[in-house]
């Protein structure tokens, strides 16, 4: 901030003098403020980091704001919006009013671009936009901008249908797959959107971005997790082993760690995310979950306690510990997946096993482990 004084300056010589008239004396402050006030105002006399309040406000970076929400629907997709000025997508929001709380605008822009009433107090990433980003007229002048992209939350089919678009600028909205994205939006708008759903997932507060990359990449972040298309398993759930009538398909088990979370496998080629076979890891208590059955098939489910984690045999693939939660997040199981997700929280308080918080999922070292 500005450090300035007016206070006089005075030199003590040691001496007593005589106590001047009311008006010689008014006459020598007049001049010790004049001074002083020349020497604040002149840089070659001032030391350090003086500045008056005009050259530090002129110092300062100008910078728009803007905000913009990130709903998704129960699969998993991500609302976005066509307009009539520009032929890529959007997330619904847009610019920061003067004197206006960025919370408060998108809460604004919500209901102006879709007829919407809510709250979006959670932010989810804060992203700086430089000055150069492409896409941006020479005319137009731009600055750079702060964007806030705040959570918009998992809508339902209702709160879908209660959408009102106005009589002009927003054309139509659609739920695409987060792989879809880049295709459909401004480079920077897709990777901020991703890095947004990513932090949502994460669950570990906002995160800072720099032009829609995070400053502090997280594992979902590094491996490129929901960069590929999810693949769907739909179909419906069943408890249970699978009957002898229908031949298994592609197992795949629930291994939790001590701490309630489960392994994750993540492609480090394409960033897909999907459970293990049930014998990737030494394990304990295992229990037939159920099965879905989708695609003329049945994909069978195991819940098991992890005690020991081998060696990697295979570099392509990460790994991590993410709750379960997490895993239904990262996957397109459509309504099924609700249930089998109910299904793996009563195994896990069967396992004994506690509930875990929602923290970034870590992954594991590539030498394995042991609990």
């Amino acid at each position: 901030m500005p450090q300035l004084t007016d206070e006089d300056v005075t030199q003590d010589t040691g001496a007593s003098p005589a106590p001047p008239d009311a008006q010689a004396q008014a006459d020598a402050q007049a001049q010790a403020r004049a001074q002083a006030q020349a020497e604040v105002e002149t840089p070659a006399a001032r030391a350090g980091t003086w500045m008056t309040p005009e050259e530090y406000g002129a110092s300062r970076a100008t910078l728009w704001t803007g905000a913009v929400v990130l709903v998704t629907d129960a699969d998993g997709r991500v609302l976005v919006q066509s307009v009539d000025y520009r032929p890529d997508r959007l997330l619904p929001g847009g610019a920061v009013d003067a004197g206006e709380a960025p919370a408060a605008a998108a809460a604004r822009e919500m209901y102006e671009e879709l007829g919407v009433e809510g709250r979006y107090p959670r932010g989810l990433a804060v992203d700086w936009v430089p000055a150069d980003a492409p896409g941006m007229p020479p005319g137009m002048c731009f600055p750079g901008e702060i964007l806030h992209v705040f959570d918009g939350g998992t809508w339902t089919r209702e709160r879908i249908d209660s959408v009102r678009l106005p009589a002009q600028e927003i054309t139509g909205i659609d739920f695409a797959e987060p792989a879809e994205l880049p295709g459909l939006m401004d480079a920077g708008d897709a990777r901020r959107a991703l890095s947004a759903l990513r932090a949502r997932i994460n669950g570990g507060g906002t995160a800072l971005l720099e032009d829609g990359r995070p400053t502090t990449p997280t594992a979902l972040d590094r491996l490129g997790v929901l960069r590929s298309r999810r693949v769907p398993l739909h179909g419906t759930w069943h408890s249970g082993p699978v009957p002898a009538h229908l031949t298994p398909r592609d197992p795949a088990g629930w291994l939790f760690a001590p701490d309630g979370r489960v392994l994750l496998l993540v492609a480090r080629a394409t960033g897909a995310a999907g459970l293990p076979s049930p014998t990737a890891g030494r394990t304990a208590a295992a229990v037939p979950l159920g099965y879905r059955y989708a695609d003329q098939g049945a994909h069978p489910r195991t819940a098991a306690r992890l005690t020991a984690l081998p060696p990697g045999p295979d570099p392509a693939y990460a790994r991590l510990l993410a709750t379960p939660d997490q895993v239904r997040e990262l996957s397109d199981w459509g309504r099924a997946g609700h249930e089998e997700l109910a299904a793996v929280h009563g195994a896990r308080v069967h396992l004994s096993l506690p509930s875990p918080p929602r923290t970034p999922p870590t992954e594991l070292p590539a030498e394995g482990c042991h609990w």
